[in-house]
């Protein structure tokens, strides 16, 4: 069992919800149920898929978990274009947030693959 905390896609998932939490702060407050919430979650769930994740016993216990941490960064990705889309998010941090889940989801990739492989 590894110390999340230590796993670089763990650090940058945590830093992207952080932004989350920032870019949605300015969402009209009709959104509160809506779409901030729902995005603030499914951000908050990559990085708690990746701790639950490293808690769990084995190599594919922990893939499984990084895979719906994958899932829930795509949907980020979806609720950060239906934002900018619904004109709630400008242009410029929309391509920032988008480009850190776009990171989060590559380093995803990577960590699945080599733990596959060790499987």
């Amino acid at each position: 069992m590894q110390d999340f905390r230590d796993l670089k896609v763990w650090q940058k998932s945590h830093l992207l919800t952080l932004e989350i939490y920032k870019a949605t702060s300015v969402y009209p407050s009709s959104e509160l149920y809506g779409l901030t919430s729902q995005t603030r979650r499914a951000s908050a769930s990559i990085a708690a898929n990746i701790a639950e994740g490293c808690a769990r016993g084995s190599d594919a216990d922990f893939a499984r978990f990084l895979q719906m941490a994958m899932g829930c960064a795509s949907e980020v990705e979806y609720f950060l274009l239906l934002a900018r889309d619904l004109q709630l998010l400008a242009q410029e941090p929309f391509i920032g947030l988008t480009d850190q889940v776009t990171e989060v989801k590559r380093m995803l990739t990577g960590l699945i693959g080599k733990t596959r492989h060790n499987s």
